[in-house]
């Protein structure tokens, strides 16, 4: 028996308001053809019955999303208005943010209890804009790759239930795969919304650095990580991205929301250009199959017209610049915990705040300089090009009891995340980046292609984006169903 199928919204009532579009659900919400309470209660049928197979949502919230579904203000039928872009609509929460009233974990032990008293500035925007927070998502242990902990478990892929979902936007990926939730929160500091999109048929957008206002932090001018959205086609994430994005000065990074909705981008998609792409960046190896899929998406865009070249800035020192960076973050952010609870922290988080911890001023030094010489040089082929395109993960989706990738084609890794190089390198530049499901390998496995625009181009990426999902219809995969494994 195949362990994946897709919904077959005729089935029941249930599936087919769970195999809606977002979009199309926030639209059947502002027309009242349709209730908050109606989507809440085929969510909530839908978890229980999908989950206990791939634990996305181990966080619940449905009752009192019932009370806020039943008392959500009723759109105007003659305007179709309603509060905010999403006007009802439910969404599961990662477990790195903060929902009033549910413990945050970071899924470690240390935090199983840490039930928070309210929301954070991202989670308490979108329910402003009319979300509904039903669940939070699982993730790895503080970051990583791999959506497994001591807390909840493993959280399994919905195409397979044996593979990976990636992480650490993992649960929010499967969920959204799974047919569970209509949207999903990811944030992003090495690939964490890419990846996971990746590895699940969906699509994870990592917006501009400053597009989306972060929760409060202690390193509140880090440009590494942002927070972003996540949903199972381009027109969903834009409309995502509209509830998401604006000024907060909490975050000293954020700027203004942009004068033009990003769903226009969408409806009025256009195609690059000029397309530059390449499999490895020029810095490392990729599976063989999963650059020939992303080689032969890529040329979709030749056929709308575009000039496709295998062309790509120089990413050199992307590698030592990452490293370093992120290191440095991990140790001024949890370091502090390493005296107190170093036995209840998994292997990679303390070799990681530990590496922090040990490098020098000299070695910080350095990666600043490197970083700023690959914008420089990513600037410049943005003079030329709209689009850069690449693989989103070197390898396919591997089995969910391996801790993380040790080789790529025989290849062996110096660490637990190299195999992330194609989504950290690209974080360096801090432009906008998307993981839009190109297809499968020959055994079923998803892969996605990776777009990068220019500098707070975000708007002209969604429609490059947009163009090429509707070439390939890979967004009608989803969502799956999910058999028992073994």
């Amino acid at each position: 028996m195949s362990t994946i199928d897709t919904i077959r919204p005729t089935e029941t009532g249930t599936d087919a308001l769970c195999a809606l579009s977002a979009s199309a659900a926030v639209d059947l919400l502002k027309k009242r053809e349709i209730s908050p309470l109606d989507l809440v209660d085929a969510a909530i049928a839908r978890i229980e019955r999908v989950d206990p197979v791939v634990n996305a949502l181990p966080i619940r919230r449905f009752e009192a999303a019932r009370t806020q579904a039943r008392d959500f203000p009723r759109a105007d039928p003659q305007t179709a208005a309603a509060p905010g872009w999403l006007a009802g609509l439910p969404i599961a929460v990662k477990d790195y943010n903060d929902v009033a009233g549910l413990p945050t974990t970071y899924g470690s032990p240390i935090y199983a209890g840490n039930v928070v008293q309210h929301s954070d500035l991202t989670v308490a925007n979108l329910q402003r804009q009319g979300a509904i927070v039903l669940a939070k998502s699982n993730v790895p242990e503080f970051a990583g790759a791999n959506t497994f902990n001591t807390v909840f478990g493993a959280t399994r892929n919905p195409w397979n239930p044996e593979l990976s979902v990636g992480g650490s936007s993992g649960g929010s990926a499967a969920a959204l795969a799974a047919g569970m939730v209509w949207l999903a929160t990811g944030n992003d500091l090495g690939g964490s919304l890419r990846i996971p999109a990746s590895y699940c048929g969906v699509v994870g957008m990592r917006p501009s650095v400053g597009r989306v206002p972060r929760p409060v932090s202690v390193l509140p001018y880090d440009p590494l990580w942002v927070e972003g959205p996540m949903g199972r086609c381009v027109a969903d994430v834009a409309l995502m991205l509209d509830a998401q994005a604006h000024f907060d000065a909490r975050d000293p990074l954020s700027w203004p929301r942009a004068s033009v909705p990003f769903v226009e981008a969408v409806r009025h998609a256009r195609a690059p250009a000029r397309v530059g792409f390449t499999a490895d960046l020029g810095i490392g190896r990729v599976e063989a199959e999963v650059a020939r899929i992303c080689r032969a998406a890529t040329q979709r865009f030749a056929a709308m017209g575009a000039h496709v070249d295998d062309d790509h800035p120089d990413f050199s020192g992307g590698f030592e610049a990452f490293q370093t960076l992120r290191a440095n973050l991990v140790a001024a952010v949890r370091g502090p915990l390493l005296d107190a609870h170093r036995e209840r922290i998994c292997p990679e988080i303390i070799w990681n705040v530990e590496r922090g911890l040990q490098q020098d001023g000299v070695a910080i030094a350095r990666a600043e300089r490197l970083r700023g010489e690959l914008f420089n040089r990513v600037s410049a082929f943005f003079g030329e090009y709209d689009v850069l395109a690449c693989p989103t993960v070197a390898v396919a989706p591997y089995p969910v009891a391996q801790r993380f990738p040790v080789e790529i084609d025989g290849t062996p890794l110096d660490s637990y995340i190299d195999w992330m190089y194609l989504t950290f390198v690209l974080t360096l530049t801090g432009c906008p980046a998307i993981s839009v499901p190109v297809g499968l390998t020959a055994d079923g496995r998803p892969v996605g292609l990776q777009l990068l625009g220019r500098p707070r181009g975000d708007f002209e990426l969604l429609g490059a984006a947009q163009m090429l999902e509707a070439s390939l219809d890979m967004a009608a995969r989803v969502p799956r169903v999910p058999c028992t494994p073994g």
